[in-house]
């Protein structure tokens, strides 16, 4: 409660309720004489703000306040329901526990992460998030059980090591060498499911990957994860289509969400959008233009022979001036410093002005300049942004001219030169290659053909003839896997599954090229799926990133009740801890030098 003594024989107290929403005012009146104060009288005008109290009183009317009223102003208004009809005239008083005087509590203070309990407290955002997320999680479980058939079954957070594509947290036993590992995801275990009789399984699942961290990502995360019988990726994509939907629909009360979502293959949006999971609301779709460039020309953007160059285009403003003090301040911004040392070659950036000679494109020459401005509609003031990159097939989630193009948008928007992008842009991302180029930030799966599995080595062949070309080139054939992106944010992913043991072990063996120790990591699926387990395919929506894209947060700390930092670290806890020797001489471990 937060209190107000007028003087020794009136005091008021504005009363929160246990969910922190309501305010009511409490008046407590007694005798000016010393002696005479009651007890309840002197614990409010003697008790901290903030204190857990118990009150009994009687309810009497009240005039609503003034707009002058001294009451006005405090934290508790603008972000509480106040009860202005009635008030609690006080009879008696209990405090349940006291408030640290030492503790500093204001309306606009920044707490620290080791405050994280006051930060809840006294943010009534992060405690809307909270239970905005508690309702989503509620809504999904009874959508895919009514709706679906889904059954929620748990599976174990203490699993084997197996190499899926990303680090692992490892859980050290007391028996001398042996170990657990935190799931990366429940895969395998709901593919055992599928195997096992269960046509349909769904669970809301702790995660853990010991992966870079960035604003959309933690050590330990929560996924919707589910799982589908006698199912092909089409059925899984129609399910959580129809989820998300119901969703936006029910929680949101969106009303203008397309019949069905857009698709494109993976091919489609590095092409167009420079990105695997492209934000479509943006506009400035990439092309491909080094069949028409002056040899010339293309010598000077960079260092690489016989290039591919993209251009696209950027409309900030209708006067080329204001465009080129645009474009110069970005170039000197730190984010514009990974496109200038890209060894591929710097972006190039022209502004398309009228009043030059060919409207400022002459370095293109005259007949690629005209082809240039009609294929993308330049007008005054339009930027056009060239960019090479290697000649070779798409591989990872973005190019650089991809990137240029998101980093150009969000400097316009911040200097108020382009409106923020708004609502929600739905697509279905498909046809991924199955497998791509090991590099040293991916472990992959540790095989030695230099190829890792681009999302896990469970995924299938999209067709048969992607079956052939497993024998014959494995870095063409397409994966039956798709992601659901809204915004320029990934939702989740998922795919149909391997649910052929001899494929399954002919990939990890003959493609990854896994080791014979590796593949007894494996042993336990691949005697499973020999077991007449049916198809099956599946998806996993990352719960964290829903939550924050349906309140619009940037970050997935925003709608965590005890997120970790950006270096893995819970500030309230202090977790993690260094282990003692006598926990290291326990499960038989010792520190390197």
């Amino acid at each position: 409660m937060v209190r107000r003594v007028a003087n020794k024989a009136l005091a008021f107290a504005e009363l929160r309720d246990m969910d922190l929403n309501s305010v009511i005012q409490v008046v407590s009146t007694s005798t000016k004489d010393a002696d005479s104060i009651s007890l309840p009288h002197r614990l409010l005008c003697s008790l901290e703000e903030h204190t857990p109290v118990v009150i009994e009183g009687t309810i009497k009317g009240r005039q609503a306040p003034k707009v002058n009223d001294s009451s006005k102003g405090t934290p508790a208004h603008g972000k509480h329901t106040v009860v202005t009809g009635v008030e609690i005239k006080l009879e008696n008083l209990t405090p349940l526990n006291t408030f640290p005087q030492h503790l500093i509590v204001s309306e606009d203070k920044v707490y620290p992460p080791e405050q994280r309990h006051l930060q809840i407290r006294h943010d009534k955002n992060i405690r809307d998030a909270l239970k905005f997320r508690s309702k989503v999680a509620r809504f999904i479980r009874d959508h895919l059980a009514d709706k679906h058939g889904f059954e929620e079954f748990e599976t174990p957070l203490l699993f084997k090591s197996t190499p899926e594509g990303a680090r692992e947290f490892l859980v050290p036993t007391r028996t001398p060498g042996m170990a657990y590992a935190l799931p990366q995801s429940p895969q395998q275990y709901k593919q055992i499911l599928m195997a096992s009789g269960i046509p349909r399984y769904m669970q809301i699942a702790r995660c853990f990957r010991d992966e870079d961290l960035r604003a959309d990502r933690q050590p330990e995360f929560t996924q919707v994860d589910l799982e589908m019988a006698f199912a092909s990726g089409k059925d899984v994509m129609r399910t959580v289509e129809e989820l998300v939907k119901a969703l936006w629909i029910k929680l949101l009360g969106a009303s203008d969400l397309p019949e069905a979502f857009s698709r494109t293959t993976y091919e489609e949006a590095m092409s167009k959008y420079g990105s695997d999971k492209p934000d479509t609301r943006l506009g400035s779709e990439i092309r491909r233009i080094d069949y028409m460039l002056p040899v010339d020309l293309i010598s000077k953007i960079g260092p690489l022979t016989n290039p591919i160059v993209d251009v696209m285009k950027l409309s900030v403003s209708e006067d080329a001036s204001a465009t080129r003090k645009f474009v110069g301040s970005f170039m000197d911004s730190p984010e514009a410093q990974p496109f200038m040392k890209n060894p591929d070659g710097q972006p190039g950036i022209f502004i398309f002005d009228i009043r030059k000679p060919l409207q400022g494109l002459q370095p293109f020459g005259f007949e690629a300049a005209e082809q240039v401005e009609e294929i993308l509609g330049l007008e005054d003031g339009d930027m056009v942004i060239l960019q090479a990159r290697k000649n070779a097939p798409f591989a990872g989630g973005s190019t650089p001219i991809g990137n240029l193009r998101l980093a150009l948008h969000k400097a316009a928007v911040k200097q108020g030169l382009l409106p923020a992008p708004s609502g929600f842009a739905f697509l279905w991302v498909t046809d991924f290659p199955l497998f791509s180029p090991t590099t040293d930030a991916d472990p992959g799966q540790g095989g030695s053909a230099g190829l890792s599995s681009t999302h896990h080595p469970f995924t299938a062949p999209k067709t048969a003839a992607d079956v052939d070309l497993l024998l014959s080139d494995p870095r063409r054939v397409k994966a039956d896997h798709y992601d659901l992106v809204v915004n320029g944010i990934e939702l989740g992913g998922g795919s149909r599954r391997i649910h052929s043991a001899a494929m399954q072990e002919y990939i990890l063996r003959e493609v990854l090229k896994m080791s014979d120790e590796r593949m007894q990591d494996f042993a336990h699926l691949i005697e499973v799926l020999g077991a007449g387990c049916p198809p099956h395919a599946g998806m996993a929506l990352g719960f964290d990133r829903l939550i924050a894209v349906m309140l619009g947060r940037e970050s997935v700390r925003d709608v965590i009740a005890f997120p970790k930092s950006g270096k893995g670290e819970d500030g309230l806890v202090r977790s993690p801890t260094k282990m003692t020797e006598g926990q290291l001489e326990t499960y038989h471990l010792r520190l390197r030098e």
